[in-house]
C-alpha cells in the first residue's frame, strides 16, 4: 500500500482498465469476467483501495455484499446487449464502435428519472440555469463541476448518468455568481443541498469556495452535504492532508448560525464497522454539524430486515439520526436491483418494530418519484379490496404533502408506475401538477 510521509494511505482509485485483474481475485472465470467488463462499457466501474482491502470480503466473493455493491455483475443488463458488448470486446473491435453499442444500451436505461432534466431545471429569462434542480419550493440541489465524481460509485446509483462521460448527461456548474443570484431571486428557498457525485471529492479549498457565498445569505436556514465518504473514504475527515481545514470549514458554518447536515449514504453495516469511520464521524460531530442516514433498499445486498436493524442501532450508538430507506429508482439496472413495494413495506415495518423510538426518525420505503417522495405507509384492507396506502412525504405541489391515498394492490409492483389508483380514477398527483415558479 502507498503510504504518504504522514504514513497515512494515499487514496488509490480502481477503474475500469484494473477491472479484470480484480475479478480473478473474486475467482471468476473468462467467460464470466468478459460479461463483467461488458457491462462495465454501460455502467461506471470505479472503486479504491479502501474499499477493496478493508471493506471486501473475498472469500465470500463474487456473493459478498461489499463486492455486489460497488463491482458490475453480469447479468445486470438484458442477455442480448451483454452478448453484443462482450462479442466486441473479444474481437477487439475499435473503441468507436463499443461506445456506439454502450451509448445504445444506456439510452433504454431511463439516465434522468422523475422529471430531472424536463421538470427539475430551473430557468432565468427562458434560459436553464445549468447544475441547478429546483423540485421542491424550499430545497434547491447544486452540482458542483468539481464534484461530480466519487470516492467509488455504486452499482445501483441512480446518479450513474453523471460518471459515463457524456456531457449532455451530466448536471454540473463551477459558476457560484449564478447560483447564489438565483437563490436571492426565491427567497423561498431554505436549504441547498450540494450533491454529485459526491461533494467531499473535493478538496477544502473548493469545496470552500462554494460554501462561504451561502453563509451570506440570510434566507437559508441549512446546508447539506450529500456524501458517501464515510462508507468509501472517511480518511477524508481524518488522515487526509487537509482534514483538518475541512473541519476548520464545517465549523465556520456553524458558527455562522447555518445548519450543516451531512446525508451519509450507508447501505450496509459493514461500512460502519471501521475504527476510521468512527473517528470521522466524531470530528464531524464535534464540527456542530449533524449526519443523518440514507440508502435504497437493494436485493442481494440489504434485502433484510436484519441488516438495517443492526445498521440503525449501529448508527444510533455513533451519534448517527436514520433518515430514509429508498426503493431503488427507475433508473439503470432497476429490474436487477429492484425489491417489491409489498416485501420492501415488510422489510421496513419489521426492521423499525426492532428498534427503540429514537431510531424511529427514519422514513420509509419512499419513492423518490416525479410528484415527490411517495411513502408506502402499509397494505391493508378496505371495504374488500387489498390496498397498499400512501402518502407524500415531500412534493412538487406542496398542497398534497401528508395526503393519504391508497393503490390497488399489486405483489409485483416495484415503482409508483406500477401501481393503479384504488377508490377513485385518478392519484392525487395526476390532476394538472403545478410546476414550480422559475
Amino acid at each position: 500500500m502507498i503510504l504518504n510521509q504522514a504514513g497515512t494511505r494515499r487514496f488509490k482509485a480502481y477503474t475500469s482498465k484494473h477491472l479484470d485483474e480484480l475479478l480473478q481475485r473474486a475467482g471468476l472465470g473468462d467467460e464470466e469476467r468478459l460479461k463483467v467488463r461488458a457491462v462495465a462499457t454501460v455502467l461506471p466501474f470505479r472503486t479504491n483501495a479502501y474499499v477493496v482491502e478493508e471493506l471486501i470480503d473475498w472469500s465470500a466473493a463474487p456473493d459478498d455484499p461489499i463486492y455486489r455493491l460497488v463491482f458490475p455483475q453480469e447479468d445486470m443488463l438484458p442477455a442480448e446487449d451483454v452478448a453484443r458488448l462482450a462479442d466486441l470486446l473479444k474481437a477487439e473491435a475499435p473503441n468507436a464502435e463499443i461506445q456506439a453499442e454502450a451509448n445504445r444500451v444506456r439510452a433504454q436505461l431511463n439516465p434522468h428519472p422523475a422529471g430531472q432534466k424536463e421538470l427539475n431545471v430551473p430557468k432565468i429569462d427562458d434560459e436553464p440555469v445549468p447544475g441547478l434542480q429546483h423540485k421542491y419550493p424550499e430545497t434547491v440541489l447544486f452540482f458542483p463541476k468539481q464534484g461530480q465524481t466519487c470516492h467509488a460509485y455504486c452499482t445501483y446509483c441512480f446518479r450513474w448518468a453523471q460518471f459515463v462521460g457524456d456531457a449532455d448527461l451530466k448536471f454540473a456548474s463551477d459558476d457560484i455568481g449564478q447560483m447564489v443570484g438565483y437563490l436571492r431571486s426565491h427567497p423561498e428557498v431554505t436549504s441547498v443541498l450540494i450533491t454529485g457525485g459526491d461533494a467531499m471529492i473535493m478538496g477544502e479549498s473548493v469545496i470552500r469556495r462554494y460554501i462561504e457565498p451561502l453563509l451570506e445569505l440570510e434566507q437559508l436556514e441549512s446546508i447539506r452535504i450529500g456524501t458517501k465518504a464515510l462508507a468509501y473514504w472517511p480518511q477524508r475527515f481524518v488522515t487526509d492532508p487537509d482534514a483538518d481545514a475541512t473541519l476548520g470549514l464545517f465549523e465556520e458554518v456553524t458558527n455562522a448560525g447555518k445548519n450543516l447536515a451531512f446525508m451519509a449514504h450507508f447501505s450496509h453495516p459493514r461500512e460502519l464497522e471501521s475504527p476510521l469511520v468512527e473517528s470521522a464521524v466524531k470530528r464531524i460531530l464535534g464540527s456542530g454539524a449533524t449526519i443523518r442516514t440514507q440508502a435504497p433498499l437493494i436485493r442481494s445486498i440489504n434485502d433484510d430486515p436484519a441488516v438495517w436493524t443492526r445498521m440503525w442501532r449501529r448508527q444510533l450508538r455513533m451519534g448517527l439520526i436514520p433518515y430514509y430507506m429508498f426503493v431503488e429508482r427507475d433508473t439503470g439496472p432497476q429490474d436487477y436491483f429492484a425489491v417489491p413495494l409489498a416485501r420492501a413495506y415488510e422489510i421496513f415495518r419489521d426492521a423499525y418494530a426492532s428498534v427503540s423510538g429514537l431510531c424511529r426518525t427514519v422514513r420509509g420505503p419512499s419513492m423518490s418519484a416525479t410528484p415527490g417522495k411517495v411513502c408506502v405507509d402499509g397494505v391493508t384492507e378496505i371495504a374488500g379490496e387489498r390496498v397498499f396506502m400512501l402518502h407524500l412525504i415531500q412534493a412538487r405541489d406542496p398542497s398534497l404533502v401528508g395526503r393519504p391515498f391508497f393503490a390497488r394492490y399489486d405483489p409485483t409492483a416495484v415503482w409508483l408506475s406500477d401501481l393503479r389508483p384504488a377508490f377513485a380514477d385518478r392519484f392525487p398527483f395526476e390532476q394538472e401538477e403545478a410546476l414550480l415558479p422559475v
